[in-house]
């Protein structure tokens, strides 16, 4: 059998090497142009107190895990960031911050939900004090150019009306004031209803989340769908 060497395969080879190479390249081209883009999954940080931490409910069961399934099966590819602290008021939320958006990695959070102010009315803090607080947090958002959704929060009952009003009417102020997503009541539908809520009638149950859940979810929708600038 005649052998031949390695310089022998140009001459032997060459030409149609380099066309299978060709057509190897273009189809694998058409391809590529031809499949639809991937789009990445959008993050979404949750910086919040135990209504959004879960305090008293497995991590399935709370506010992320839960919006997390409900936007999952509206069909958007969307991982929410628990951010939330147990007992925090607008001052810790406002000194975590940063951290809060780190957790998001690379590029940061697609978009942010602002539930703060609720320990801050049972401590009966400042209602301008609060405000600052979220004026501070708003403002780094905006800065920063991240989509936000703020949530409203009561004050109780029992610190009066004059309380009432400053403390309730701060958030929808502020919403109007830095253009974001607002959601009037981060409680609505659960407050005060048994079934929904743990033992301490103040956090929700699993029951409880799956309804707040549902009733923000086309505001989180329309966060989503707000382009970061």
């Amino acid at each position: 059998m005649t052998g031949f060497s390695e310089k022998d395969m140009p001459q032997r080879y060459g030409p149609w090497a380099r066309i299978v190479n060709a057509a190897l390249v273009f189809g694998i081209s058409v391809l590529l142009l031809a499949a639809p883009a991937r789009a990445e999954t959008k993050k979404i940080v949750v910086l919040g107190d135990s209504l959004t931490a879960g305090l008293g409910l497995d991590a399935r069961d709370a506010f992320p895990a839960k919006l997390e399934a409900a936007l999952k099966a509206k069909g958007r590819d969307v991982r929410v960031i628990g951010a939330g602290v147990s007992g925090d008021t607008t001052a810790g939320g406002r000194t975590r911050l940063a951290w809060a958006l780190s957790s998001a990695g690379a590029g940061g959070p697609d978009g942010v939900i602002v539930e703060l102010g609720a320990n801050d009315g049972l401590r009966a803090i400042d209602p301008k004090a609060t405000r600052a607080n979220l004026t501070a947090i708003l403002a780094e958002l905006k800065n920063r150019k991240i989509p936000t959704l703020l949530t409203g929060m009561r004050a109780p009952p029992n610190l009066g009306a004059q309380y009432q009003v400053q403390f309730d009417t701060i958030f929808s102020l502020l919403a109007v004031q830095h253009d974001v997503v607002f959601y009037p009541f981060f409680l609505e539908g659960v407050a005060a209803v048994p079934a929904l809520n743990q033992d301490d009638a103040i956090h929700p149950n699993a029951k409880g989340v799956e309804e707040i859940v549902r009733r923000i979810l086309p505001y989180v929708l329309k966060l989503l769908d707000k382009p970061r600038e």
